[in-house]
């Protein structure tokens, strides 16, 4: 358990914009930061953060909270899991004792192998710089290679020693449990028997954007040609290949700064270009480039710069992919090596400027690049041209962006001696083709209802709960400190301020009110404690709570998009905002809520009368409609007062 001290230092050092500019790029707009969300998929910018309160939102999603509520939400982490990754960025020492293997294997999966992951990089890593093997074998490699130590450490290599089930029988007497072992991929069970996967590789730990490792790439340094140059993890709880880059950990604030990212095949050509002073670069690892991966370099950048071998394999592949970045909306220029050349290779020949240099003077855009090249395959033969066309049509037709789509148009156009209208024909009709596949396809498992991940509820009141205590409590947090009303005492002499806060919460207590929404009931009674004690808590108070579903409810009241209370309705009168009706809203927004719980309690006594009626028990009818006939002349007083600003 953390100390109650050490959450406030930690709550107080997190700044809502650092921690989030870690994930998403944002670009300021006027006091607050906007960028895509990283909860959902989006091609407009609907994600806000502000500063000043401490709080993000998006209002496309609905998903909002503090500091700590991105990091539970982003990487799937409890509340004090996400504390620990906080007071790791921010310094902060968290007094906690090392895990025994029985509270290791009372962990959930999810935890444990990552706690397993980290554990294997640093036992790769020990292998690499302090064991006989590692260094004569590991370290060598590297150092032939040409990689500085600081470049191995960044990106934390290591080796796995060539042993049958040396890392196995390692970790299960540190213990850790095999079935985890096998879980992750380190460890393959096979006919009764185990063995390590990796044994006799250098290895590459593969990072989530918090630095999380989520598996690994391992390349074997035998000459035997049976034996498969690379492995890497198979897919897991915690390891999904097509939903992560290699690098990005290490390359997202570079990315963020450079506005641009390059994308590359292979590890080593991230670390060679990270030694040349490309630090925005990351690979796909060898596998084809996926949807995923490229949402997760968008939230950084909309500039892709494509570096693959120079040979026609690689050309093939950076073509594969060009569309699916195109169809993301993105900006994408290829810059294509020399034959025989990739981009660890190359870089390595040519000096840091030298290189800069290359890669300035051969990026292209895809259409010129696309166009250079199949014209040499098309040559003089009328059939491959119009093949060639057609290609070229498909990969800008995916374009979302009209305008986007007019340019590359134009410069198709130019390039290929083609009309302009012709080019807008086919485009216009392959898009029409598509729109039209999608309505009529059959249903397949993609249109089938998705599961949503369990979250907490911050935006619907729950069941049995009014939205009026939703409004009380969002007036609370937001004017609860305002000036509602001055009461002079004439016989004293004085004046007494009566603030918002003062005024709601005597409405409520004096009449015995409770709130339905255990949360929201959580937050009255704590604003209570402190009113009675003269203490104003301020939104800020709540915001960085530390229980969890209170700072969560609490930054997404205070990050409403509407500037008006929804009870709150204008008699033909021009109203800016909320603020300049605080003296009329605030107490409709109090009778509304009686005039919710009045209802519920009609609701309830009059169950209490068809049960009296049924069990014929006549001192319980006749107490009961006494308090139906008290109950329904004190909601129609409330109606009166109430006219017809209700809004429901």
């Amino acid at each position: 358990m953390i100390p109650h001290h050490t959450i406030e230092q930690i709550l107080n050092a997190a700044q809502i914009y650092e921690v989030v500019q870690d994930f998403v790029s944002l670009k300021r707009r006027g006091v607050n930061y906007i960028g895509l969300c990283p909860f959902h998929n989006e091609k407009t910018p609907s994600f806000t953060v502000s500063p000043t309160k401490g709080i993000f939102k998006c209002f496309g999603c609905g998903k909002g909270g503090n500091a700590v509520n991105f990091i539970m939400e982003h990487e799937s982490l409890s509340y004090p899991e996400a504390l620990k990754h906080l007071a790791k960025k921010y310094h902060i020492e968290v007094e906690e004792k090392e895990l025994t293997a029985g509270e290791i294997q009372a962990k959930n999966e999810r935890e444990s192998m990552l706690v397993l992951s980290s554990y294997a990089t640093r036992v790769f890593g020990e292998n690499l710089f302090n064991h006989e093997e590692g260094i004569a074998i590991g370290l060598s490699y590297f150092k032939e290679r040409g990689f500085r130590h600081e470049t191995l450490k960044t990106f934390e290599v290591g080796y796995a020693l060539n042993k049958w089930e040396g890392f196995t029988e390692r970790a299960i007497s540190d213990g850790y449990k095999l079935d985890y072992l096998v879980k992750t991929g380190l460890t393959i069970e096979k006919d009764e028997k185990r063995f390590d996967r990796f044994s006799g590789r250098v290895i590459f730990p593969i990072h989530s954007l918090s630095g999380q490792v989520l598996g690994f790439g391992g390349r074997t340094l035998k000459k035997d040609t049976k034996t498969a140059k690379y492995l890497n993890s198979p897919e897991s709880e915690i390891y999904h290949k097509s939903r992560i880059v290699y690098g990005i950990f290490q390359a997202r604030k570079a990315i963020m700064q450079e506005d641009k990212c390059f994308l590359v095949e292979g590890y080593t050509d991230v670390m060679s270009l990270h030694e040349a002073g490309f630090e925005n670069v990351v690979a796909s690892s060898g596998t084809s480039l996926t949807q995923e991966q490229i949402r997760l370099i968008k939230r950084f950048t909309s500039n892709i710069s494509v570096l693959y071998d120079g040979d026609e394999a690689g050309v093939k592949a950076s073509l594969r992919g060009i569309d699916l970045i195109l169809e993301e909306g993105m900006n994408v220029k290829v810059t294509p090596l020399p034959v025989g050349e990739d981009p660890d290779s190359y870089s390595r020949k040519k000096s840091n400027e030298e290189f800069s240099d290359y890669l300035k003077r051969n990026e292209t855009d895809f259409i010129r690049f696309k166009t250079e090249l199949l014209m040499r395959e098309s040559k003089s033969d009328p059939i491959q041209k119009v093949n060639l066309v057609k290609d070229i049509v498909r990969s800008i037709a995916v374009i979302p962006e009209t305008i986007t789509r007019t340019i590359y148009i134009q410069e198709c156009s130019n390039l290929m001696d083609l009309s302009e209208q012709v080019l807008y024909n086919e485009v216009n009709k392959l898009r029409r083709d598509k729109v039209f596949r999608d309505r009529n396809r059959y249903p397949g498992p993609a249109d089938l209802p998705q599961q949503k991940q369990k979250q907490i509820e911050t935006v619907k009141p729950k069941d049995g709960s009014p939205f009026s205590e939703r409004e009380v409590i969002r007036l609370l947090l937001k004017y609860g400190s305002e000036e509602f009303e001055k009461i002079e005492n004439r016989e004293e002499g004085t004046e007494e301020t009566v603030s918002v806060a003062q005024f709601i919460v005597s409405e409520i207590t004096s009449d015995d009110l409770e709130f339905c929404d255990e949360i929201l009931k959580k937050i009255f009674d704590d604003y209570a404690f402190h009113i009675k004690e003269g203490i104003f808590p301020g939104d800020k108070y709540f915001v960085m709570h530390q229980d969890p579903e209170i700072s969560s409810v609490s930054a997404d009241m205070l990050s409403e998009s509407y500037e008006l209370s929804k009870i709150w309705s204008s008699k033909k009168s021009h109203v800016e905002t909320e603020d300049m009706v605080l003296m009329e809203l605030v107490p409709e927004t109090v009778l509304k809520f009686k005039s919710d719980k009045i209802q519920i309690m009609i609701r309830e006594v009059k169950e209490e009368i068809a049960k009296a009626q049924k069990e014929k028990d006549d001192d319980l009818l006749n107490e009961s409609l006494k308090k139906y006939s008290l109950l329904n002349t004190m909601l129609g007083e409330i109606s009166k007062n109430l006219g017809n600003r209700i809004i429901l």
